[in-house]
């Protein structure tokens, strides 16, 4: 008799194991928080354990921070090891997307949520905001995030770091933009319709007048002179002469484009 209820109760649970599936919804009780998770009660005779790590698609600092002994959650079935008769439970619903599901290099949609000074930050469904930092906005230069994006965008973005241990994702938009244009100088770049930092700038109906760009590359020959000189130790500020030659270049080039 003894060993029939002994066989009973080593049979039973893993009878019970089996009638479980791996993604199955259930209803549970916290029974015992650790340091490492906490063990629920799914009513078939043998605790699950949530693993700090699915008990939130962010990442969970300490369970206690989560859940608490009496408390009720639903959780799903992760993984079943009949061999070690051991359930393992996840708080986060299956096909549901987490930290861990990332990689460096992925391009994901995410919503705009928040602007701050040096960046934006964005829902990439995660659930934990990603980082992009003004700098990974454009190719060139941007002043403030509010100049790209506003609160409620919508915008593709790409994977370019993470920190599991923090739980930080950092974000970049550059190399999903079209590159810019190859130009050598401010007046070619402006001739292109390009600022000298490199970022596209539509102007309707833009005229550069020929005095405006004959000023413009006296100031860029000035500008190698100085050079030069700065080479040979010499001075290279701004001065008088530089200005003066400077506007006789201009009008010289400007009587030329006139034929006079």
């Amino acid at each position: 008799m003894g060993q029939q209820a002994e066989g009973a109760l080593n049979f039973q649970p893993r009878k019970i194991v089996r009638t479980l599936a791996v993604g199955q919804e259930v209803d549970g009780v916290i029974k015992r928080v650790t340091d490492f998770g906490a063990f629920v009660d799914i009513g078939v005779g043998r605790d699950g354990l949530v693993h700090v790590s699915e008990m939130g698609q962010g990442r969970v600092a300490k369970p206690s921070d989560v859940v608490a002994e009496g408390q009720q959650v639903k959780v799903w079935v992760k993984e079943l090891d009949r061999e070690k008769n051991r359930i393992s439970l996840s708080m986060v619903a299956p096909g549901t997307r987490t930290l861990r599901d990332l990689e460096e290099g992925a391009v994901v949609r995410g919503k705009v949520t928040r602007l701050e000074r040096y960046g934006a930050f964005v829902d990439i469904g995660v659930g934990r905001d990603g980082m992009l930092h003004v700098k990974e906005m454009g190719r060139g230069f941007v002043e403030k995030p509010e100049d790209v994006v506003n609160v409620g965008d919508e915008i593709d973005v790409q994977v370019v770091g993470i920190d599991h241990r923090r739980g930080r994702v950092d974000l970049s938009m550059k190399e999903l933009l079209p590159p810019a244009p190859e130009v050598g100088t401010p007046a070619e770049a402006l001739q292109l319709g390009m600022n000298p930092s490199g970022a596209i700038e539509v102007v309707e109906d833009q005229f550069v007048s020929p005095i405006e760009l004959a000023f413009i590359e006296a100031n860029e020959a000035s500008d190698r002179r100085r050079n030069e000189r700065r080479k040979k130790g010499r001075s290279y500020g701004y001065d008088e002469d530089d200005e003066e030659d400077i506007i006789a270049r201009t009008i010289a080039h400007h009587k030329r484009s006139q034929g006079m």
